[in-house]
């Protein structure tokens, strides 16, 4: 009742205001009076709770794991989840947002051999690849929030990042070697069957997540996330075309190994199914993080 008699009576000066200045006090001109005023009561408050000078920056580490979503591995979750760990930086901006900066070290893997569809299986591909990521950008918090406040100890959270991964896709060869694939040009990068040059190895990413906060004295905070990956490349797995080159003309230009890598079918199928043109790699981190706060707690607590 009390949020209800407070926006109320916004709403009652804002007409009034209106009024005055001969402002027509349409439905839409009240919803973006409303929304403005939802703003400025969201950021206002954050001079009170940072009015002294206690660090709002927190710093810490994430561990987890990840596993990719793609051509070889399309339905399952968690499937190949491989140990992944890495550092967090947190500034507080409000209780209910704060900016944040994140470098995160995986893994990830597949293989069609783990498949429970027998075209895949006779597709026979497989990968696996480092990711080094570095992404930063904001959370919005649920509920208000800060280290060591009795009152706030304990939120849900939403996640919107940007940022950078490296990733090289490889492959174990017929003689037991690890085969790094881009520079093979398995889909005819960079030769006379394809118009596409070899992919690059850098790409743009977006990380998405959910998560729960919890206050743990005066210092420090556990965080529990689940963040799924939006890429812009089909080729964390080294696959990214529907069909197989002609592997003839593939051994040609770009050597025998490429065309060995290239097409791996158990059933020697030269112009088959290779992947699926039409969708991203998305690749996929769940864990832990344990922040702790840089600097003096602070004496003047939020209150909402």
């Amino acid at each position: 009742m009390k949020i209800l008699n407070y926006w109320s009576k916004k709403i009652f000066q804002i007409e009034q205001f209106s009024c005055y200045l001969c402002v027509p006090m349409t439905m839409k001109t009240r919803l973006v009076a409303l929304f403005a005023c939802f703003f400025l009561g969201i950021v206002s408050p954050a001079k009170a709770q940072f009015a002294t000078n206690a660090s709002r920056s927190e710093l810490g580490f994430m561990v987890g794991g990840t596993y990719y979503i793609g051509d070889i591995n399309r339905f399952m979750p968690y499937r190949k989840t491989h140990l992944a760990g890495g550092l967090i930086y947190r500034f507080n901006l409000h209780p209910r947002a704060a900016i944040r900066a994140n470098f995160l070290y995986g893994k990830l893997s597949g293989e069609d051999s783990d498949s429970n569809l027998d075209q895949q299986v006779q597709r026979n591909l497989s990968f696996s690849t480092d990711i080094w990521e570095l992404a930063g950008g904001i959370e919005f918090n649920y509920f208000p929030f800060q280290i060591g406040n009795d009152r706030y100890r304990g939120t849900a959270y939403l996640l919107a990042e940007i940022g950078l991964f490296r990733m090289n896709p490889t492959a174990i060869g017929e003689n037991g070697n690890e085969v790094e694939l881009q520079p093979l040009g398995t889909e005819g990068q960079g030769t006379s069957l394809s118009d596409k040059n070899p992919y690059n190895l850098t790409q743009l990413v977006v990380p998405l997540g959910v998560g729960v906060k919890l206050s743990i004295g005066e210092k420090a905070s556990l965080n529990f996330e689940v963040g799924v990956r939006k890429t812009f490349t089909d080729y964390i797995d080294d696959i990214g075309s529907d069909a197989y080159v002609d592997p003839d003309v593939l051994a040609a230009e770009n050597g025998p190994l490429a065309a060995t890598m290239s097409n791996r079918s158990l059933n020697n199928e030269r112009f088959g199914r290779r992947g699926d043109a039409s969708t991203n790699d998305w690749y996929v981190f769940s864990g832990a993080m344990l922040t702790f706060r840089l600097g003096k707690p602070s004496s003047c607590q939020y209150r909402y």
